[in-house]
């Protein structure tokens, strides 16, 4: 019986993403091992980590010759840069969303860990929220008949502008950048690529210096995707809605893994992902059924990248995947400029290589 030992990991950044998301759901996950985090806030670190060994740079987190996965959560604009680095170190490599600034920096770093023959994977958590679960399961049953129209919303109510790099005016800032790669992902998981793209991305609160807000249409040849998301939404604003020729399904409320996290509870536990709203399913007479939310596991993505990196499953969000999704950001943006619809610009093999990985 072979005994596969643990994997080491450095995580780049110990801002809201690395101490929220990636630093819980790493320890909660057997077989791998978080073992040093690259932060300039030591106390801050091993205020809740203190077995974990902290260091200056991401430079010495690369170049540790015992940690064998990178995992970047510092600001967007150093993902790609750090994990050109980390690739050519020879290190595996997990990169918070967005993947890149651009689709160029995207195909060279997909380009490098092919030849590098090493993982890159980009962290599409919510793909295990119960609120896309509970869509996607109902989408898949048949029961909605043919999706004709599909509307997701990550909004919040946030009115005062804060200071902090998401907000400043930089590359790779601004909601449509925070949010976008999400629900772009969930939208391409379920209905692939879009024959085209609409974009109205905006700057509408007060002293706002980039876009807090963007409404975004995938055109495909039979239905229409909308994706949604503002820092100006108090509430009354469903999560999913859904409508096929045969009904409809609504979610209003969101996954609450995030709330869960920030409130401490440790992933796994027995609490742990549950979703007390249920969907709602409206049949063609109108009359309404629940239905009760699967469990969210954002660790399945983590659980998932072990795997892959053992040999044993595949990478959960490979390397065109990721592409994919920057090609659709990219082309919302350029359509909120041009106020003109733009097509998604991937090559013909890398659209052939995004439908063989689904």
């Amino acid at each position: 019986m072979s005994i596969t030992k643990d994997i080491n990991v450095a995580l780049i950044g110990y801002g809201f993403v690395g101490k929220t998301f990636h630093a819980p759901l790493i320890r909660s996950v057997p077989g791998l091992k978080l073992s040093v985090i690259s932060s300039s806030s030591q106390d801050k670190v091993h205020q809740d980590l203190p077995d974990v060994r902290v260091v200056a740079t991401p430079e010495m987190a690369i170049n540790d010759p015992d940690i064998e996965l990178i995992v970047i959560a510092s600001p967007n604009e150093t993902h790609a840069p750090l994990a050109k680095m980390a690739l050519n170190a020879g290190k595996h490599v997990v990169v918070d969303k967005p993947f890149t600034l651009n689709l160029h920096e995207a195909r060279e770093l997909a380009a490098l860990a092919e030849e590098k023959k090493l993982l890159l994977s980009v962290f599409q958590n919510r793909r295990w929220d119960s609120d896309y679960l509970g869509v996607k399961q109902v989408i898949e049953s048949g029961v909605l008949g043919e999706i004709k129209h599909f509307e997701s919303h990550i909004d919040r109510f946030r009115p005062e502008v804060r200071d902090r790099w998401r907000e400043h005016n930089i590359p790779g800032s601004g909601l449509w950048f925070d949010i976008g790669p999400h629900i772009i992902d969930q939208a391409l998981q379920l209905f692939g690529l879009p024959d085209n793209v609409y974009g109205n991305i905006a700057v509408l609160r007060k002293g706002a210096q980039i876009n807090d807000w963007a409404h975004v249409i995938l055109n495909y040849p039979q239905h229409k995707v909308i994706l949604h998301t503002s820092m100006l939404a108090a509430g009354g604003v469903m999560r999913f809605t859904v409508h096929g020729d045969k009904g409809s399904v609504i979610k209003r409320n969101a996954d609450q893994q995030e709330s869960q996290l920030l409130a401490g509870i440790v992933p796994g536990s027995e609490t742990w992902g549950t979703d007390n709203d249920d969907l709602v399913l409206f049949d063609g007479q109108q009359q309404s059924t629940t239905i009760t939310s699967p469990e969210g596991d954002q660790r399945q993505y983590y659980i998932q990248t072990r795997d892959a990196i053992n040999g044993k499953g595949a990478n959960p969000v490979s390397p065109v995947q990721a592409i994919a999704v920057m090609a659709v950001l990219e082309a919302a943006a350029r359509s909120s400029g041009s106020g003109q619809l733009q097509s998604v610009e991937l090559s013909q093999s890398e659209t052939e290589s995004y439908y063989q990985s689904r």
